[in-house]
């Protein structure tokens, strides 16, 4: 049973109360790149610190002075060789050279020429790496090299970015790692007189920021304070944000309209190691939570440690501490794989306990404050299967892996990609227990059958919510979005089919979030929190903000201007702003009417040759100003026309700087006037949105755990909805889940414990494609597994295994029929490789994974392993074989070993439960060739010659192997009773008819009854009307049908509703169905297709196409379909509707007439 820990269910967030710079600062991040050696293993027999000044550092066996003085040397080319040398104020202390130290190392991997000529300039006797005696190296109190080694000293080990006008520059060290790792150039070249600096303008920030987190790299960001300075005074500055792998730069996100690629969140992971076995800890600063995962086997971590993408990386000491007492790790065997994992990756020793100092550790790597807590996400959910392991994973392709089949490739429908594929991915990886398995097979087998739309199931991570709103700069998409999560959810809710479905996702929502809500909570907070978001943002369709427009200003003007705020918040929050700012608009049109139209106009009547006065009112974009632009529009003859007393008004132009535009350009006072008061109205109705933004993202942070609960549930929900339509669409089944007791009695195991798959097919076969041999499992014990090569040993093997993971994981499974116990493990071992890096053969890493397994293995596990023993000399092999094979037999678990070591048969074994299986063969015109079936017996022929012959041996070397054979073996044939029954077997493919799919009488509309509705929308009556029209027009064509016998079982017309931002239901896919499309212009688009889901994402792809509805019904058989449609077709206009696609009704003459005879 599940233990729920009540107290566990608050996310905890920290904030400032003032200003930003506060925000910025407390929420900072200390450390960037792993470190992967503590400062104690570069330092050869150290001496104790009191003897070693702080100034020198030992590096590489040799001291070396940082911290004071310079060595005298002339650089080539500098203006400054002879000028007095600068001593530095500050002498580094031993933190500071643990930092420099860092940095050293880092460079040490830069190759790039111009990154290497940079490094050369630097000295390390102050964090950035400055020396002062160069050009621009100053670091004078005041200066802006001080100040940003301020910044540099509160985050020391981060990529220092400071905004100088246009520019982020970095100098020193931070310029030598952009030069290297974000491929920009250093400014002022590779001069060997000045400062190292390189930096990005303000447009290309976010490109430079994912360049260094891609490497690994944390930058800080420092932004200048806007608006005017006092006269020689130094623009204040601030820390506005930081930058992590996984964890993005959101500072002013709230004032744009684009999205932000929010990236997985990376977390921080510990190891460690005690009797229980290995323990694995995630924590996420940006959730502010940890979990736990204890009673590991080795191979469980290396699997966790590739799938997961990680900022940095941990080791407990307890690791140097194995069960045979050597600090050496790795020396005697355990440890071993987890060593040369972590050798080749980045990492940092850490004592004390594993939990607490590792999140102090935390604390200190992303410079939070120590009152900050993080919630403990663990879940303990009973008896839950252990984690698969590195070689399960990778040779069932749960881990994408060369030459293996993908399980998630055929799990999902190619279409389906981001947070609902690493649902699934985690789900195999971490099966649920058998509580969480059955509840996820019952959303499953409901979602199969639901006959309603099915929303879209907006995917939002939860790392990406949690961030915006806690740092305040969720902008008008983002909320739009969380509503839309929100409103999906209460959606579910309120359809009768979905409402089961949603009760059901409450428990694997809460194993996936540590979250416990119940579902009244969970609908309660939903119905809140889209409220709030309601009543402030400007959702879709509301449209009463209109662009100011003028006749005589150009367009773009008014829509650059306004654009980047107007539409974003209901009008009734900003009803004052929005007046002053069309007031504003007007008044501009009014100055500009009076001081340009006349000298427009004027120019306009002049008839002139070529090299006459031109001029209009034209938009400067670069200065977001209405300007006249014109040239040679001044009279010769001052006459008192019209026009010549708004030309003697104009004057040049001037930018923000007060400097001359251009001779082109002219403005007049009551036009810059004007523009003012206009620009000054925009300013503050923009800073009203986002003033309102903030605040409702300050609101929303009450209900993030609602959230953060409903984006996970509909990740989950989109998940196992893509699943459900590709089993169906494979023509995969349920399985039985069997819940597993753990009776010592065999005979009670048998019962209860043994697995039937009736009908398996490799899952990596298309049932559709046929070819595809099925095979019958029924296992109730070990099975020992012979047959020759390419026979099909090994595609069976995989197949047990995935359709057994399968089914311990709620999951459909390539199958007929499936009964299948809840495994404690399950375990696949296949072929091994040597591992040099360990210092281990191909035969030594196979007996380190083989002890995994049988230390591993209960009565409840599924061991399947293929060729055992094969990397050594037969004899010892098959020993060590039979008396795995004997431990195996003695625990009583299930599974398969599969072997060629056919001398095992000869072994005095002590099995009483293990059976001897075989992959059939058969002979066909003298040759025998493999039937890919699995028999009883044992099958002692390999067919070794006939593989190597067709994998292209040359046929000298075949024919002297089988003379060597004949002349070794020629006196031993194998005896008839060595091989399995011989029978031929077809292939044959059962396709099941999923075209009689059941459906629930009721007609939805949008998850309710029509019934009772009030349907105002224009659309909605058009529904109404189309549907009453079908079931009118197609009543005489089921009559004959019926009369005729012919689809007796279509006896009404049953439409079905897909609204907008609505998919077809799972129950569509592999029936025929008619479609009505009902386009935004009113129009019907009348279609077919055995592929609705598919074929509503064509429609809706086109353009102004997107929010189209459709109306649809299940009819029985492709040939029905297409005379439903053409009589669709040919008579609907008859009934005043309007069609787009009538012309496809003129190929058939079915329906052409009143008569259906």
């Amino acid at each position: 049973m599940f233990s729920k820990n009540p107290s566990n269910t608050l996310l905890h967030f920290h904030f400032s109360s003032t200003t930003m710079h506060r925000l910025a600062a407390r929420n900072a991040v200390v450390c960037c790149f792993p470190r992967w050696r503590s400062l104690a293993l570069f330092l050869h027999s150290p001496p104790p610190s009191s003897f070693l000044p702080s100034r020198f550092l030992q590096i590489h066996g040799h001291l070396e002075n940082v911290s004071c003085f310079k060595d005298t040397k002339v650089l080539r080319g500098s203006s400054k060789v002879n000028k007095k040398l600068k001593v530095p104020k500050n002498v580094l202390d031993d933190k500071d050279l643990s930092h420099i130290l860092w940095w050293k190392e880092r460079l040490q991997m830069c190759k790039k020429p111009s990154t290497v000529q940079l490094i050369q300039r630097l000295e390390y006797s102050n964090l950035l790496g400055l020396d002062s005696n160069l050009k621009n190296g100053s670091l004078k109190e005041g200066s802006l090299n001080w100040e940003m080694l301020q910044f540099k000293s509160k985050f020391p080990r981060q990529v220092l970015l400071c905004r100088v006008g246009e520019f982020y520059e970095a100098i020193g060290i931070d310029a030598c790692v952009l030069v290297e790792y974000a491929g920009l150039n250093p400014f002022g070249g590779l001069r060997s007189d000045s400062t190292p600096r390189a930096g990005c303008p303000v447009v290309n920030l976010r490109q430079t920021l994912d360049d260094l987190t891609n490497n690994g790299y944390s930058v800080c960001i420092v932004e200048e304070v806007q608006g005017p300075a006092q006269a020689r005074s130094r623009k204040r500055r601030f820390i506005s944000g930081h930058a992590h792998p996984g964890n993005p730069y959101v500072y002013g996100l709230v004032g744009v309209d684009h999205d932000l690629d929010f990236p997985e969140p990376m977390p921080v992971v510990g190891i460690s190691h005690s009797a229980r076995g290995y323990c694995i800890n995630m924590i996420l600063e940006t959730m502010k939570t940890y979990s736990l995962e204890d009673c590991l086997t080795e191979e469980a971590v290396v699997a966790k440690l590739r799938t997961c993408q990680y900022h940095h990386l941990f080791l407990h000491t307890s690791l140097r501490r194995n069960s045979c007492g050597t600090c050496n790790w790795g020396e005697y065997g355990e440890g071993g794989l987890l060593w040369g994992e972590c050798n080749s990756r980045h990492f940092e020793w850490f004592d004390g306990n594993p939990v607490s100092d590792l999140l102090v550790k935390v604390k200190e790597l992303y410079g939070l404050d120590y009152e900050v807590t993080f919630r403990n996400t663990t879940v303990s959910s009973g008896n839950r299967a252990r984690p698969l392991s590195l070689g399960t994973s990778t040779q069932i392709g749960v881990i994408p892996t060369d030459g293996i089949p993908s399980l998630l490739k055929v799990l999902l429908p190619s279409n389906c990609n981001g947070l609902p594929v690493l649902y699934v991915r985690d789900l195999l990886l971490n099966p649920p227990s058998y509580e969480i398995a059955s509840n996820i097979q019952a959303t499953c087998k409901l979602m199969s059958s639901v006959t309603c739309s099915i929303p879209e199931f907006t995917c939002v991570s939860s790392a990406k919510i949690v961030k915006l709103l806690e740092w305040r700069e969720a902008n008008h998409i983002e909320l739009c979005r969380l509503k839309n999560v929100l409103d999906e959810v209460l959606q579910m809710h309120r359809t009768s089919e979905l409402n089961e479905i949603l009760k059901h996702l409450i428990d694997p929502t809460w194993v996936a979030t540590g979250l416990e809500i119940d579902f009244k909570t969970l609908v309660g907070g939903c119905e809140s929190a889209s409220g709030k978001i309601g009543e402030v943002i400007s959702l879709d369709g509301e449209k009463d903000q209109r662009v100011s427009s003028c006749s005589i200003i150009p367009n773009e003007f008014f829509e650059d201007m306004e654009s980047a705020w107007k539409g974003r918040i209901k009008t009734i929050h900003m009803d004052d702003v929005l007046t002053e700012v069309e007031k504003a608009a007007e008044a501009l049109h009014l100055a500009v009417s009076e001081d340009f139209t006349p000298i427009v106009s004027r120019i306009k009547a002049t008839v002139a040759p070529l090299g006459g006065p031109k001029g209009e009112i034209s938009y400067a974009r670069e200065h977001e100003t209405v300007w006249f632009k014109g040239k040679r529009f001044t009279p010769n003859l001052w006459a008192g026309s019209p026009g010549e007393e708004q030309i003697k008004q104009l004057r040049h132009a001037l930018d923000s700087k007060g400097r001359k535009v251009g001779e082109e350009w002219f403005t007049t006072p009551k036009v810059d006037s004007a523009l003012a008061r206009y620009h000054e109205a925009n300013a503050k109705a923009k800073a009203r949105v986002l003033e309102l933004l903030r605040g409702l993202a300050t609101e929303l942070q009450s209900s993030i755990n609602i959230l953060v609960f409903s984006s996970t549930l509909l990740v989950i929900a989109k998940a196992l909805f893509a699943h459900v339509s590709e089993g169906r669409r494979r023509k995969w089944v349920f399985p039985t889940l069997v819940e597993s007791k753990g009776s010592e009695d065999v005979k009670l195991l048998d019962k209860n414990h043994g697995m039937n798959i009736v009908g398996l097919l490799p899952y990596w076969f298309n049932i559709a494609e046929g070819g595809a041999v099925r095979n019958t499992v029924d296992m109730q014990s070990l099975f020992l597994l012979t047959g020759p090569n390419g026979g099909g040993k090994s595609s069976l093997l995989r197949s047990i295994c995935a359709a057994a993971l399968l089914g311990i994981s709620g999951l459909m499974v390539p199958a007929e029929s499936a009964s299948i116990p809840y495994f404690d493990s399950i375990m696949l071992h296949m072929k091994s490789y040597d591992s040099p890096a360990d210092k281990k053969s191909s035969f030594q890493v196979e007996m380190s994974e083989l002890r995994s397994i049988i230390t591993g293995t209960t009565k409840r596990s599924l061991v399947l392993v293929d060729e055992i023993c094969r990397g050594t000399e037969t004899a010892k092999g098959t020993c060590i074989a039979g008396s795995i094979i004997e431990t195996l037999d003695r625990v009583g678990c299930l599974g398969i070993v599969s072997t060629h070591l056919h001398g095992i048969f000869a072994l005095p074994l002590n099995i009483k439960n293990t059976l001897h299986k075989a992959m059939g063969t058969e002979c066909i015109d003298g040759q025998t060739k493999p039937t890919w079936k699995l028999t009883d017996g044992v099958c002692k022929e390999s067919l070794a010659f006939e593989t190597a012959k067709r994998e292209g041996i040359p046929e000298i070397v075949i024919k002297r192997a089988e003379d060597l054979y004949l002349s070794v073996y020629a006196e031993k044939p194998h005896s008839a009773e060595n091989f399995p029954k011989q029978e031929k077997h077809s292939t044959y493919i059962d396709v099941n008819n999923f075209n009689g799919t059941h459906l629930h009488p009721k007609k939805y509309i949008s998850g309710a009854s029509i019934e009772g509705i009030n349907l105002a929308n224009p659309i909605e009556v058009l529904q109404r009307e189309v549907e009453s029209a079908i079931t009118v027009i197609c009543q005489d064509l089921i009559m004959e049908l019926q009369r005729k016998k012919i689809a007796s079982e279509l006896t009404k017309i049953k439409c079905f509703l897909i609204g907008r931002r609505e998919r077809p239901p799972p129950s569509t896919i592999g029936s025929s169905s008619v479609y009505v499309m009902l386009r935004p212009d009113k129009k019907l688009y009348i279609g077919e297709t055995d592929d609705l889901e598919g074929r509503v994402h064509a429609h809706r792809s086109k353009e102004g196409m997107h929010d189209a509805t459709f109306l649809y019904f299940l009819v029985p058989g492709k040939s029905l379909a297409c005379q439903i449609e053409s009589l669709l077709i040919n008579q609907l206009p008859n009934r005043g509707f309007q069609l787009s696609n009538l012309a496809d009704g003129k190929h058939r003459n079915f329906g052409t007439s009143n008569l259906y005879v």
